[in-house]
Parts: structure tokens; sequence; C-alpha cells
């Protein structure tokens, strides 16, 4: 099972990411993608990933008020979940055709996510 420090460095790496594909979203990606359907898809990716990056960050820093043990399996199911709905939202927006097959994992991912936040109420 991952550690909490493994938690800090994921919620780092997926805010930093996170920032730098809305960074992306906004000034790049308009450039190859005029379709504003996909171009919100993108910030939705982003905003998800930025949020739950957070997320990660607080569960790394603080233990459970119930059990007084860390909530590593909520960060690890919200770090899966993240990784899958935003993941398969940008390869999605870049090319539909090619990663069609990836569209049922977003909300497989979404549920996953759900049941990381869920978790924190056990």
């Amino acid at each position: 099972m991952p550690s909490q420090p493994f938690l800090w460095q994921a919620g780092a790496f997926l805010g930093f990411s996170g920032i730098a594909l809305g960074a992306y979203g906004s000034h790049g990606l308009q450039k190859h993608i005029t379709d504003q359907t996909r171009i919100k898809n993108w910030q939705i990716a982003t905003n998800y990933q930025i949020m739950n990056s957070v997320a990660l960050l607080v569960l790394s820093s603080v233990n459970n008020p119930k059990t007084g043990k860390p909530a590593i399996l909520a960060g690890c199911l919200i770090l899966a979940g993240t990784t899958m709905f935003s993941g398969t939202i940008y390869l999605l927006v870049l090319n539909k055709l090619r990663f069609k097959f990836l569209g049922p994992v977003t909300p497989i991912g979404a549920l996953i996510m759900l049941a990381g936040w869920g978790s924190l109420l056990l």
C-alpha cells in the first residue's frame, strides 16, 4: 500500500500537470481544436485534476479523525479515479477516433473518485 509521502508526490504531480494542461487548454489547444464542447471537456478534466490534487495533498498530511490512521485507501482511489477520468478525457479531446475505446473508462474513473471521497465518510 502506498504511503503518505507517495500521496504528497502524486498530489504535487497532479497539481503541477493540471495547471500546465489547463494553460495549454486555454492557449495552445484552441489553435488546433475549434469545437467548443471539446475545449469545455478539457477544462472539466483540468478542474477535476486540480481539485483532486489538493485533496491528495491534504490526505497526505492528516490522519482520519475517526481512526487516527492515514486515509491511504481514499487517496489511492482518488488518484486512480482522477487518472482514469481526466486522462481519458484529455485523450478523447485530442483524438476521439483513435481513443474511442477509452470512452467507457471515463465514467469508471468517476465512480472510483466517488468511492475515494465516499470512503472518507466511513
